[in-house]
């Protein structure tokens, strides 16, 4: 008897649930776009190394082409189609936007799901390679240009808009708690 290879799954995205059938092996990414149209997550390399597809995942940062979407049914999934409250953009967005931090806008949405992941793991601590003291009574490391470019080195952008996209994270950073809205870890210790 052969076991059957498609479910129907449940998945939470931006605040309203979709249910679904799905084949095992659709990553979420296909899932978002092919089959809930949601395509403002863009699929770029479909190996996990430009970080277009990125989403947040019960706050944290993954790229969407290498989780299954069977693996995400009854998880927190935000898209860029829900960053926004309402017709409010988001300090992240905001600050693409007033900044130029993208030039073609392909990998933008991925950019700004990753830039809100990021401020949330600095916030809540979370060292990166770029952190001088990376102990956890040293808490967040300064928030310095490296630090940024470092956190978000997993997003590639082919036009070449980082400087635009540091400062954009750096000025999304300065405007407080509200960047880190609807996203981020609430412990201290990064997941294995």
């Amino acid at each position: 008897m052969a076991l059957s290879t498609s479910s129907v799954i449940t998945l939470h995205i931006n605040g309203a649930r979709h249910t679904l059938p799905v084949d095992h092996r659709t990553t979420l990414l296909d899932a978002l776009r092919e089959r809930l149209d949601l395509t403002g997550t863009k699929k770029g390399c479909d190996q996990g190394q430009c970080g277009a597809c990125t989403v947040l995942v019960d706050g944290r940062r993954t790229v969407a082409c290498l989780q299954f979407a069977v693996a995400a049914e009854g998880r927190e999934i935000t898209t860029i189609e829900g960053v926004a409250d309402g017709d409010r953009l988001h300090p992240v967005q905001q600050a693409f936007l007033d900044l130029d931090g993208y030039q073609c806008g392909y990998c933008t949405p991925g950019q700004i799901c990753s830039a809100i992941g990021v401020l949330a793991e600095h916030a809540a601590g979370w060292p990166s390679a770029a952190s001088a003291d990376v102990r956890p009574a040293a808490g967040p490391p300064p928030l310095t240009a490296d630090e940024i470019r470092e956190r978000m080195s997993g997003n590639l952008c082919r036009c070449a808009a980082y400087p635009s996209i540091v400062e954009a994270v750096t000025r999304a950073a300065e405007s407080g708690p509200a960047a880190r809205t609807g996203a981020g870890p609430e412990s201290k210790e990064p997941a294995a």
